[in-house]
């Protein structure tokens, strides 16, 4: 739920309504998805890092450089020197989904394929793989709907 409070300034944060999270959103109405995007980002950020970080200690590689971005066509990639690239939308997902993600982007770093070792690889790094997985098929197209513009 994002809860909008034109009157108060500051940057989008988490807050509280009725004992349930919510995000609270400051400023003009007009700015409104620009702070979402950018709430989002940050969150990105903080958190997909850490997320790679303990991916890759786990496999014991490293990765060459993080990027964000917002993609149309795919949630992650993973280049052949170790580039990882996510597109921020992911932080709408539930935190096991954006886990999976992370951990197949970081599985890539040893696979460069969907073979099969890359699929387990993949499981080892995160055992929801197959829900979490199936989640992003079903609601994915959702998520890259929503505008920001």
């Amino acid at each position: 739920l994002i809860v909008h409070e034109p009157e108060k300034r500051g940057a989008a944060r988490i807050g509280e309504r009725d004992g349930e999270p919510v995000l609270i959103v400051f400023g003009d109405i007009d700015h409104l998805p620009k702070r979402v995007a950018d709430f989002l980002k940050r969150e990105a950020k903080r958190d997909i890092e850490a997320l790679v970080a303990r991916h890759t200690a786990t496999l014991g590689k490293r990765a060459r450089s993080i990027r964000f971005r917002d993609t149309k066509s795919r949630w992650g990639s993973c280049t052949s020197d170790g580039i990882l690239s996510f597109s921020w939308r992911i932080m709408m997902a539930p935190a096991p989904v954006i886990d999976y993600l992370v951990a197949h982007e970081v599985a890539h770093l040893n696979e460069m394929n969907h073979s099969a070792r890359f699929w387990k690889l993949c499981r080892e790094l995160c055992p929801e793989t197959d829900r979490c997985k199936d989640w992003l098929k079903r609601n994915g197209t959702a998520l890259q709907a929503i505008g920001f513009e």
